[in-house]
C-alpha cells in the first residue's frame, strides 16, 4: 500500500514538472506575440500582467475540466461587445455551446417599463432621477448567482431586456455551462463581482470616440435630442465613479479602437500558438 502511494506521488510530481515546462513555453511564446503587438500603431494589448498568463496556462494544464470565468468591463460604447464577438469568431470556427458561454450585463437591467410609461418620455423619465448608468439599475446579485451556477456546472436562464421599452423578460435565453464563460458589461469588475473572475479584462477607449459611438447607438435605441444629451451627461459622470476605477484592478487592458480584423488576427495567433504547443507535448500531458 505504501509503495503504491509513493508511486502515485511520484507520478503526480512528474506530471506537475512536465506541465510546468509547458507553461513556461506558453508564457515565453505569448510574450513574443505581445512584444510584436506593442510595435503596432494601435496595439490590441495596452497592459498585461505576466502573472495572469502563467496562472491561466498552469490552471488549464493542471485541471483540464476547469471552467474559466472571464470578466470584460469598460465604459458604455468602449467596444466590449465588439471585442468579445470578434475574439469568439476567430477562435471558434463552428457554433459549439460546450466551448463558450456569453453572459451580458446589459441583459440584467431592472424592468422600468411601467415607470417610463408613467413619465411619458425619456426626458421626463430622466428628470425624475432615473438612471441606466449606475450599478443600481442592474440586478447584479442575480447576474452573480447565474455566473456562479454556470461555473459550477448548472445551466441558467438569463433575462431578456428591451432597451426601447425598458421591459425585462425574466425567463429569456438558456445559458449552458462551458469551458469559457465570458461576462461582459459596465460593472462586471466592480466590487462584489470581480472576486469571482478568473481573468479580469478592461477595454479602454478615448472619450471622443466613446461619445461618437454612444450617440449613434442611442439613436438606434430610440433616444435622440435632449433625452440623449441628458443620458450621455449622466453616462460620463457615473463612469468616473463606477467604471473607470476598474481599470486599476484589471489583469489585461485592451485597446477599444483597434479594427475587428486585427482583433481576429491576434486572437487567432494566440490560440494557434497555444494549440501548437499543447499538441507538441500531447504525449506528456495527463
Amino acid at each position: 500500500m505504501q509503495l503504491k502511494e509513493q508511486e502515485t506521488q511520484n507520478t503526480i510530481q512528474q506530471t506537475q514538472a512536465s506541465n510546468l515546462a509547458i507553461v513556461v513555453e506558453i508564457v515565453e511564446s505569448l510574450k513574443k506575440i505581445l512584444e510584436e503587438d506593442k510595435q503596432q500603431k494601435h496595439p490590441l494589448f495596452l497592459n498585461v500582467k505576466e502573472s495572469v498568463i502563467f496562472n491561466t496556462a498552469r490552471r488549464a494544464l493542471d485541471n483540464p475540466n476547469f471552467r474559466f470565468l472571464i470578466g470584460i468591463a469598460g465604459e458604455s460604447a468602449s467596444g466590449k461587445t465588439t471585442f468579445v464577438q470578434n475574439a469568439i469568431r476567430s477562435c471558434i470556427a463552428e457554433e459549439r455551446t460546450d466551448l463558450y458561454t456569453i453572459v451580458c450585463c446589459d441583459d440584467y437591467y431592472h424592468d422600468w417599463s411601467k415607470e417610463l410609461k408613467e413619465a411619458g418620455s425619456y426626458e421626463a423619465f430622466f428628470a425624475k432621477g432615473y438612471s441606466f448608468d449606475t450599478p443600481k439599475a442592474i440586478n447584479l446579485d442575480l447576474m452573480k448567482q447565474h455566473l456562479v451556477s454556470l461555473k459550477n456546472g448548472s445551466a441558467v436562464r438569463s433575462p431578456d431586456y428591451n432597451f426601447t421599452t425598458c421591459e425585462s423578460f425574466p425567463h429569456g435565453v438558456l445559458k449552458k455551462p462551458s469551458k469559457i464563460i465570458v461576462n461582459e458589461g459596465l460593472y462586471v469588475l466592480n466590487e462584489g463581482i470581480r472576486d469571482i473572475m478568473d481573468i479580469k479584462v478592461y477595454v479602454f477607449t478615448p472619450f471622443e470616440i466613446i461619445k461618437d459611438r454612444w450617440y449613434r447607438r442611442a439613436e438606434s435605441r430610440g433616444k435622440t435630442g435632449k433625452a440623449a444629451d441628458m443620458q450621455f451627461e449622466n453616462v460620463n459622470t457615473t463612469a468616473q465613479t463606477y467604471i473607470r476605477p476598474a481599470m486599476q484592478c484589471a489583469d489585461i487592458v485592451m485597446n477599444g479602437v483597434v479594427s475587428s480584423a486585427y482583433i481576429q488576427e491576434m486572437t487567432e495567433k494566440i490560440f494557434r500558438t497555444m494549440d501548437n504547443i499543447i499538441k507538441k507535448h500531447k504525449g506528456v500531458l495527463r
